[in-house]
């Protein structure tokens, strides 16, 4: 693509634009790589980007290529939690893809090198990188190291149950503002098993991203190296002409979904791959959730399902242990292709060095993997819970609604104590159309988790949550309520049934009273009625497509 920018007579006008920047002659001719980073000043995990970009640029001019740095947005999830900001979160996640498409297409970029690290850059950028389908590479920001308070490990988990805790009066403010002061010790993406990990390691998995790039903590050296190598890898990938859809595919998200399940990753996770897989031309079933669970053991607690964070899983192996204790059982497709060699490749001769961080797979935490999809009248078209993250007490549960048409709303209902033991939370009318921008609910279920709550009490939403979620918290209710989907239909005090091992959630009131009071239900005007939202409201497909968008 370069060449036809900057090669022949016709354009010299470019080439004197390209000279204004510095460049010369000789690096025009070679292969240009657009170095895609995301550093922030406004994001934790992306505050160090920009060392990762320069590593990356002596990487590509090593092995002959001309890198050239390029801009991306981010939002930092953690900072946008609980109030208007998060509507935007997911809802970036469609201008990443679009800025980078627009990039890449617009300067003729001969390859891409990505730099996310946070919730919706690093699927925002794969699903640009199988929609323009150039030879594209990921090296995300590698993960936060876990806080420290009295010898043990803490992370931003633990900062936002103690809100609830300090509400409950269970813990002091004085212990509230020590924790804060440690919680988050560093650059890099919060230090569990939350989406931005998770995305980084299914990155791995989907064989986008060299070895290592899920778990090497951001503040290592060896993160770096990492960056240097991936920028010689881009010019191989150019040499050999792979491309972004010869490496994903059913087979490689099988294999995602697959160390999805080992892992116990966000719900998120669900929501990226569907979109991804849509970039890339490929069909994706919420089904086949279940399917991979039910032959996947469960091998890794990392908080919030544990306390071991990602540090541990690095220093235990990173994911090619737990992938070559999968492929001991044949779960894995290892001939898939990664963008430095194979998945068999990465497998072999890996090893497990902390049975207690990665369990063996004749020893797993469960049978089953980590997340599960539940369908019923409530949920036509699905809703997703992280099965790994819930108390055995709670698989299973049966409650009276308390029902709330915003997020806000409920989380004034809990934090004022007007939730009890056995309650079924109901949040609407947050799906992707009507929040807009589906926003994750980290707020409500850690304030039950810091309350003692979490394992009495279970929360659904049309919405999402964070992956840093714990407790029978089931989202992505599809259709959402905003569309007229059954959960817009559910009154308070009625009773809710779920069942996460048989994959069943009911309201349980007979069909004609559901089909009546379907008749009565009118739609609500939009919350947000200009701008960028309210766009986005009108072209945004449902959570089981992914919430992409329709154009």
């Amino acid at each position: 693509m370069g060449k036809d920018v900057f090669c022949g007579v016709e354009r010299a006008p470019h080439r004197s634009l390209m000279k204004a920047l510095g460049f010369t002659d000789e690096e025009m001719s070679r292969p240009m790589i657009g170095v895609v980073d995301s550093q922030s000043e406004i994001v934790p995990g992306h505050a160090h980007l920009s060392n990762l970009s320069k590593a990356v640029c002596e990487g590509v001019y090593m092995a002959g290529g001309t890198p050239v740095r390029v801009p991306a947005i981010a939002v930092c999830d953690g900072i946008a939690m609980g109030h208007t900001g998060m509507k935007y979160s997911l809802a970036s996640r469609e201008l990443i893809a679009d800025s980078v498409e627009t990039l890449a297409l617009a300067h003729g970029f001969d390859g891409l090198v990505l730099i996310p690290n946070c919730d919706k850059i690093v699927p925002g950028m794969l699903m640009a990188a199988a929609r323009v389908n150039i030879p594209a590479i990921v090296v995300s920001g590698g993960p936060m190291l876990a806080g420290r308070k009295d010898g043990e490990k803490i992370s931003l988990t633990d900062m936002f149950e103690a809100v609830g805790s300090v509400k409950a009066g269970k813990m002091s403010k004085e212990a509230l503002d020590e924790l804060e002061e440690c919680a988050c010790p560093g650059c890099g993406s919060c230090a569990g098993m939350f989406t931005a990990n998770s995305m980084n390691c299914l990155t791995e998995a989907i064989g986008m991203a060299c070895e290592k790039n899920g778990t090497i903590p951001a503040v290592y050296a060896e993160r770096i190296r990492l960056a240097k190598k991936t920028g010689q890898k881009i010019m191989e990938l150019i040499e050999k002409n792979i491309r972004p859809r010869d490496i994903i595919n059913v087979k490689s998200l099988k294999n995602a979904l697959t160390l999805d399940m080992a892992l116990g990753c966000s719900t998120n996770s669900v929501l990226h791959l569907a979109a991804i897989a849509k970039e890339a031309k490929l069909a994706f079933d919420l089904n086949m959730v279940n399917e991979v669970s039910a032959g996947t053991p469960n091998l890794c607690k990392l908080s919030p399902a544990g306390r071991h964070f990602m540090e541990d899983l690095h220093e235990a192996g990173g994911i090619s242990a737990v992938m070559a204790e999968l492929d001991k059982k044949g779960l894995l497709d290892t001939s898939c292709v990664t963008v430095d060699g194979t998945i068999g490749g990465r497998v072999e001769g890996a090893k497990n060095k902390n049975t207690n961080v990665i369990r063996p797979i004749e020893n797993p935490y469960s049978q089953y993997g980590g997340l599960a999809v539940l369908t019923g009248n409530i949920a036509p078209k699905g809703c997703v819970v992280k099965r790994s993250a819930v108390a055995e007490e709670m698989l299973v549960h049966s409650g009276p609604a308390r029902v709330f048409d915003s997020e806000d709303d409920a989380n004034a209902a809990i934090l004022g104590g007007k939730i009890a033991a056995g309650d079924v939370v109901v949040i609407r009318y947050e799906g992707p159309s009507g929040g807009p921008g589906m926003r994750e609910m980290l707020m409500p279920t850690s304030s039950l988790a810091g309350m003692g709550l979490d394992k009495s009490v279970a929360l659904l939403t049309d919405g999402r949550f964070s992956g840093a979620t714990r407790g029978a918290a089931i989202g992505h209710i599809s259709p959402e309520a905003a569309n007229g989907g059954p959960v817009a239909l559910i009154l308070e005090n009625d009773t809710i049934a779920i069942d996460i091992p048989k994959g069943k959630i009911e309201l349980q009131i007979s069909a004609e009273e559901l089909s009546k009071r379907k008749s009565e239900w009118q739609p609500r005007e939009p919350r947000i009625k200009e701008g960028y939202l309210a766009r986005y409201a009108k072209l945004v497909a449902s959570a089981d497509e992914g919430a992409v968008l329709k154009i």
